[in-house]
């Protein structure tokens, strides 16, 4: 059989790093994107890659938030590849600045890049996907994007509520062409972005946490195989909580 092929964004480090290879244990060939040429290149050059086919693998560096570089990649990947069967949506910034002092800069690059890549990226790949008859779209939101910041900012909170609704637009559009669109929403996952925190303020994090502990990468990426998986066939829409029990609803 014909290896699927994913597109992992943000697949440099962090949650996209463990979803991509976690697609790779499959045997399934992923594209790592990423805008940080560097992080890619630490990928490529990484011992956990000698365990795989390297033909499994590509890596583009595209800035999400450029729609034309994100059109552009689509296109290499369709030629390289031919087909597109899985696209996670995980590139994304984090910003903790107050309320008072976002500008307006800073709202269009948290918004462009988290809200915009995610619309775009799935809009570039759906001629593909509906030519197969078949795809998934899975975008990692957050916490934030249902219950207001833990530690973010008021711009990253709003372009992940956006993923949301997003999600349930593609949804209902594409039901019917056998692609689904589902989200996962992380919170106080293990990732490079906690080396940024404060450490008392990780402390109190991880207190106000149910399980006591914070989450593993790996977690995510576990749910995000399935939901990429033939036996997601019948979820599509839906949001899927990793975070701990710190929103139980």
């Amino acid at each position: 059989m014909e290896s699927s092929v994913a597109i992992v964004t943000g697949a440099g480090q962090g949650l996209g790093l463990a979803i991509a290879k976690k697609f790779l244990s499959e045997e399934k060939k992923v594209v790592f994107v990423d805008v940080n040429e560097q992080l890619l290149n630490e990928v490529r050059s990484s011992s956990f890659l000698t365990d795989y086919d390297s033909s499994h693998s590509m890596f583009l560096t595209v800035d999400v938030a450029d729609v034309q570089a994100v059109k552009n990649s689509v296109k290499m990947i369709v030629e390289s590849w031919g087909r597109i069967d899985i696209l996670v949506n995980n590139a994304g910034v984090r910003k903790e600045t107050a309320i008072e002092g976002i500008t307006e800069e800073e709202w269009n690059l948290i918004l462009s890049v988290n809200l915009g890549g995610t619309f775009f990226y799935s809009q570039a790949v759906l001629e593909t996907m509906k030519k197969q008859q078949k795809g998934r779209i899975i975008n990692i939101s957050s916490f934030g994007g249902q219950a207001g910041p833990l530690t973010s900012g008021a711009h990253y909170c709003a372009s992940k509520a956006g993923q949301l609704v997003l999600t349930k637009v593609f949804a209902r559009s594409l039901a019917d062409q056998g692609i689904t669109v589902n989200t996962v929403a992380p919170a106080a996952i293990e990732t490079p972005e906690m080396d940024k925190m404060d450490s008392d303020v990780l402390e109190k994090m991880k207190a106000g946490i149910p399980v006591k502990r914070f989450g593993k990468s790996e977690e995510v990426a576990d749910m995000v195989s399935y939901l990429a998986s033939d036996a997601a066939g019948y979820v599509t829409g839906s949001t899927f909580d990793i975070n701990g029990g710190l929103l139980m609803r």
